[in-house]
């Protein structure tokens, strides 16, 4: 493992999730106030938003991972950071809703080059330590969790648009910071030509369909993602209408639960993955989330909401290794566009999600505000099993 080069992603992705945390506090509340506090439309609203969002991502993954097999990941990945900075700028300016989901277009364009980062570790990791790598990005997407919504929710309390100018700057200045110290990963005799077919979102997935294991592991990946939804869909509006909390409070919890995921991808994974192995580690953390899910959305208290946080965290150990398993039936020159293909799922899951959790809370807000969470505690559950049974 190039340990230089492993350093240089991961403080690039820690920025990268830092710019996009400190945002996720405030842009629900902000969408609540254009829909005039009204908790349930808002909701609705938001939904469009995170829909949008994971179309673009659909769309320009797989494009933005084939441009990284063929001209490399490190331009991709440096013009993403630039454009990403820009973006939060038009934001923190949007003076209408409209304005705002343009610029919220426009991000999940530029924050698609995430599953290049991903293609770089696969580049500099050999196959039986790609787990550990891919859990060390996921620690710092916990850091950028950390920092990120304690900072958001600190900014917002101050002005709700204030997040938005100190994530450009903290995008554009990841940009720099890549200019100078990121080197590239994929030597051009590696580097594959570029294909328009192999590069569309639904192109894309024909690899996927390239061995049983993997189609089943796509699958899984699929399934956890769509249950992810939920906590960008609604938890902010959430903990706001169910327990009363602004968006400092938020924002602090969510640090909590970057800390949380720190510990587990940072500190656990590789420990565990080696004594256990990446299947059981997979199921392990599918089934840890299903627990998970399931007290968030039972909890009637704040306190008893927390309890689960920890508990959650574990579920950290499920995407890594899924990750990790997939990338073995697939080459080097295959590497960007098996990310792009991932991505692409998740793109989907994107899409169908963000619908399909608010609108399920806006439905039941009065009467079960959480059958959201346990809707994706029940996903959860369905991933494990089909996890379990394809990588026999």
């Amino acid at each position: 493992m190039r340990k230089a080069t492993l350093t240089f992603i991961f403080i690039l992705v820690a920025l990268d999730v830092l710019a996009l945390g400190i945002i996720i506090p405030v842009l629900p509340k902000l969408v609540e106030r254009f829909m005039g506090g009204d908790t349930a439309r808002a909701a609705e609203v938001f939904g469009l938003f995170g829909t949008a969002w994971s179309l673009m991502q659909f769309f320009f993954m797989p494009l933005l991972g084939m441009l990284s097999d063929r001209f490399g990941r490190r331009p991709v990945i440096l013009i993403s950071c630039l454009g990403m900075g820009l973006d939060y700028f038009f934001m923190a300016l949007a003076p209408s809703l409209v304005l705002l989901f343009i610029g919220r277009l426009i991000s999940g364009i530029t924050a698609a080059s995430i599953s290049t980062a991903f293609a770089y570790i696969a580049d500099v990791t050999p196959p039986e330590k790609r787990a550990g790598a891919f859990g060390m990005i996921g620690a710092a997407f916990g850091l950028g969790f950390v920092i990120g919504p304690a900072l958001g929710g600190v900014l917002g309390s101050v002005d709700p648009r204030l997040p938005f100018w100190v994530a450009g700057a903290m995008a554009i200045l990841n940009a720099a910071y890549g200019l100078f110290v990121l080197p590239e990963s994929l030597p051009p005799e590696k580097r594959a030509p570029f294909n328009w077919k192999r590069a569309n979102p639904l192109g894309s997935l024909t690899l996927l369909r390239s061995h049983k294991e993997l189609f089943g592991l796509a699958s899984v990946l699929f399934l956890m993602n769509l249950a992810h939804m939920v906590l960008p869909s609604v938890a902010v509006l959430y903990m706001g209408y169910r327990y009363g909390w602004g968006e400092l409070a938020v924002g602090l919890v969510l640090a909590g639960v970057g800390v949380f995921a720190v510990i587990v991808q940072g500190g656990l994974m590789k420990p565990v993955v080696k004594r256990v192995g990446e299947r059981m580690a997979m199921t392990i953390g599918l089934l840890f989330g299903t627990v998970g899910f399931v007290i968030y959305g039972l909890a009637p208290t704040g306190i008893l909401f927390l309890v689960a946080v920890p508990i959650m965290s574990l579920w950290g150990f499920a995407a890594p290794s899924a990750q990790a398993l997939m990338t073995k039936h697939v080459g080097p020159s295959e590497q960007g566009q098996l990310q792009g293909a991932t991505a692409s799922l998740v793109s989907i899951a994107g899409i169908v999600g963000p619908g399909l959790f608010t609108q399920t809370f806006a439905m039941t807000i009065t009467t079960f505000p959480g059958a959201a969470f346990v809707m994706a505690g029940a996903l959860l559950l369905a991933a494990a099993t089909v996890g379990w049974r394809v990588t026999k």
